[in-house]
């Protein structure tokens, strides 16, 4: 099983957390109150929904993570999923987002080339 599929699998037990296809028109996203929260892209590639200063207060930890990345001017953080570890960073960041609550979407993403590496 794949560290995404894990992941995905244990956020399916979730309450209120549903899945459906991604507004951007790229795999799936999965959705809390009517909000896109994660966009699965890839088998291996996974948008958050965050907010700045929640991205801001935890950036020193997701320094020590190579599966993190940040997108300038974006609430998104990308998980690159590459082992279970990967998979148990993206459930945390979402408890993060519910917890923070993230407010309304805003484009995720996918096709920004603009990636700034954590580590």
């Amino acid at each position: 099983m794949t560290a995404t599929r894990r992941a995905v699998e244990q956020l399916a037990t979730w309450p209120d957390l549903t899945t459906a296809p991604a507004s951007c028109g790229t795999g799936s996203a999965i959705f809390a109150d009517g909000r896109e929260i994660v966009h699965l892209h890839t088998e291996r590639d996974a948008d958050v929904l965050l907010t700045r200063p929640v991205i801001a207060r935890i950036h020193d930890e997701l320094e020590r993570s190579t599966a993190f990345r940040l997108h300038p001017d974006s609430a998104w953080a990308t998980v690159h999923l590459d082992c279970d570890a990967d998979g148990d960073l993206l459930v945390s960041l979402v408890s993060l987002c519910l917890k923070a609550d993230c407010g309304p979407s805003e484009p995720c993403n996918m096709g920004r080339i603009d990636i700034i590496h954590a580590a």
